[in-house]
């Protein structure tokens, strides 16, 4: 197990290891008062939005089903861009966007607010009505932003596809969901090449009968985009004619705003589904208290809006906040691996907001590629995603943040809304310990428990759960009760449990081990996968590492490791010696690889995630299946290669 004691350090004068700490006063204060009190706590925090109607009752809770400020009204489109014109942000930038090839588009509030309401009147005119879905399959482009806020205007309902999905997966969706309109584009810009969506689309609608009218926007003016009348309409042409205001529709609280949908272990996509009030009430205040924003910020979280994260921190909380947000079209190491850098120092980023995957790439390119650029307008950190090993915190703190901006490791699903385990540094400073997201956050009781629900003492490894409803808790899945009840509410009994593995050190941190149905049963004994991969990017050679399961005759599975090294290795044989004896010393025997194998590349998809299923299937000689999603194929060739002499080690 991961020696906590040596990875605790604290912020303030002393940077410290071994330092022992109780968290501050105010943060344990509020907590204690949203467990103790929650209708009445929330219904204080919920004054950060305007509201038409004020509810009848701020919680109504019918495990597993919670219904936040019942019968209270709003919109959310009016409190992310209407609020905001009427006073000193009316001409904040709200919207900083940059693709790869430097190109930059600027909205300010009242620039976002004229589209958004004539892209509303767009979808009005197209029969768009209040309970309606919009399907959103659109880059990282600001017609992004304004299709999802133009939606929540007259209370239609989006389901945002990422761009990187293939034909098959947009259409699997968008039939799930009963979409009438897709919102999508001809082309998007990633690595120096334009990637064609419109083929992508064409053969996606061959097999969806909701669909009654595209909106492409066209951006690659040197070609023209062959629609199919009747059916298909340019953004640009749409708007052209369309009306300057549309009146936000007033939607009860538990209105879905959107439906997102995450993979399952089996089985086709969850439908998962956010209300209005308590969803925007959620991210909006995790948002202040995690990074204390302030009207100065220029906010950088790099997810694209086809994932949660995407959601609610690149869109909803920003703009409820009434922060300028950046979004940025590309691969942040192109064409150089500076380019991240570079943005920063552009815009004048303050928050940067990114995962650990990233991270550990640009780790490995060095320091003198940060070191080239001006990151002084920065004062906090963040990571999201997965959990962040120590070795790219600490590089994360010391090279990037230069030692004076701490970090936000935060944990959270895309059933959560937003964080739930998470320093809570936007209401006071406290000790971070590299690797762990500190508490359980304000409004949420957490525990670590065994699989019959009984909580475990200090460092025990077990299942994380949480006790109680909170604000930004999905509403159910699409049009599949059994389904919700049975993926994260029947394993541990009146609890949500999120099937992820956790521990609480003795101070009361967590700490993320992954999750609990990435295991492996190597003879008998189950070892999380990212608990591995969490040893293996501690050991100095490792710069990155993915894990996977081989079957195995005698053990039912052995682990295989695929490593990134941080620097040239000479012998590969004493390497992964050394690297085997180390996952021996730190986890046991049973967890030490039976093979690793030193790559450049590890097959990632463009949001950052590694394609482990890729992995395995290379491993079995299978069919890799749909590729689509991938960053770049090169890692395919060279894994191959690897692979074509393997030998056991």
């Amino acid at each position: 197990m991961i020696n906590h004691d040596r990875l605790l350090t604290k912020f303030g004068v002393s940077m410290k290891f071994g330092d022992k700490y109780i968290p501050l006063e105010k943060f344990n204060k509020m907590r204690e008062e949203s467990l103790k009190n929650p209708e009445k706590f929330w219904g204080e925090q919920a004054k950060c939005l305007d509201w038409d109607k004020t509810w009848d009752k701020v919680l109504e809770w019918n495990p597993p089903y919670a219904r936040w400020f019942v019968n209270g009204k709003l919109n959310a489109s009016y409190n992310c861009v209407d609020r905001h014109i009427k006073g000193s942000r009316r001409n904040k930038a709200a919207i900083i966007w940059e693709n790869e090839n430097g190109d930059c588009r600027t909205l300010t509030y009242y620039e976002l607010y004229r589209e958004v309401n004539k892209f509303a009147n767009v979808l009005q005119n197209l029969g768009v009505d209040k309970g309606d879905r919009v399907a959103i399959y659109l880059p990282m482009i600001p017609e992004a932003v304004i299709a999802m806020l133009a939606c929540a205007r007259i209370g239609a309902i989006h389901t945002v596809v990422f761009s990187g999905f293939s034909s098959d997966a947009l259409a699997e969706r968008i039939n799930d969901a009963g979409a009438e309109v897709l919102i999508t584009a001809d082309i998007l810009y990633r690595r120096g090449k334009k990637i064609n969506l419109k083929n992508i689309v064409d053969k996606s609608l061959l097999d969806c009968p909701s669909i009654n009218y595209v909106v492409y926007v066209h951006r690659d003016k040197d070609n023209d985009i062959k629609l199919k009348e009747g059916r298909d309409y340019l953004w640009d042409e749409l708007m052209k004619g369309a009306k300057k205001y549309v009146k936000p529709v007033s939607v009860e609280s538990n209105h879905p705003l959107f439906i997102l949908y995450t993979s399952g272990t089996t089985g086709k996509p969850k439908g998962v589904v956010h209300s209005t009030g308590g969803y925007l009430v959620y991210v909006t205040k995790t948002m202040e208290w995690t990074w204390g924003i302030n009207d100065m910020d220029v906010f950088w979280c790099t997810a694209d809006i086809g994932w949660i994260t995407g959601h609610s921190y690149v869109v909803y909380a920003p703009l409820s906040l009434g922060t300028t947000t950046v979004i940025y079209e590309g691969a942040i190491d192109y064409p150089n691996p500076g380019r991240i850098w570079e943005i920063i120092e552009n815009h004048g980023v303050t928050i940067l907001y990114t995962a650990p995957t990233a991270i550990r790439m640009l780790m490995k390119y060095g320091e003198e590629w940060v070191k080239s650029h001006d990151l002084s307008t920065l004062r906090m950190l963040g990571s999201v995603g997965e959990p962040i090993n120590p070795k790219a915190w600490e590089w994360y703190y010391e090279v990037v943040g230069q030692k004076r901006c701490p970090i936000a490791d935060c944990y959270w699903q895309t059933e959560t809304g937003g964080h739930i385990i998470y320093p809570p540094l936007g209401i006071q400073n406290i000790p971070l310990k590299p690797g762990s997201a500190t508490f359980p956050g304000i409004g949420i009781d957490a525990d670590v428990v065994d699989e019959n629900g009984n909580s475990l003492p200090p460092n025990k490894k077990g299942l994380l759960v949480i006790k109680n409803p909170w604000p930004g808790m999905l509403l159910g899945l699409w049009k599949n009760d059994v389904r919700y009840r049975k993926a994260y509410w029947e394993r541990i009994k009146n609890c949500y449990c999120p099937s992820d593995y956790a521990i609480k050190d003795e101070d009361g941190y967590f700490w993320i081990l992954g999750r609990a149905d990435e295991v492996l049963n190597v003879a008998g004994h189950r070892i999380g996968t990212a608990e591995l991969e969490h040893v293996l990017v501690s050991h100095p050679l490792v710069a990155e590492a993915a894990v996977i399961g081989k079957p195995d005759e005698i053990k039912g599975e052995v682990p295989v490791a695929f490593v990134i090294p941080r620097k040239e290795i000479d012998d590969k044989k004493e390497a992964k010696e050394q690297i085997i004896k180390y996952v021996r010393d730190t986890l046991g025997p049973v967890a030490a690889p039976t093979m690793i194998f030193f790559v450049n590349k590890l097959p990632k998809t463009r949001s950052g995630k590694i394609m482990r299923r890729v992995l395995k299937k290379l491993i079995l000689g299978e069919d890799l299946g749909d590729l689509s999603t991938i960053e770049d194929n090169t890692s395919i060739e060279e894994i191959k290669n690897e692979l074509s002499d393997f030998v056991y080690e």
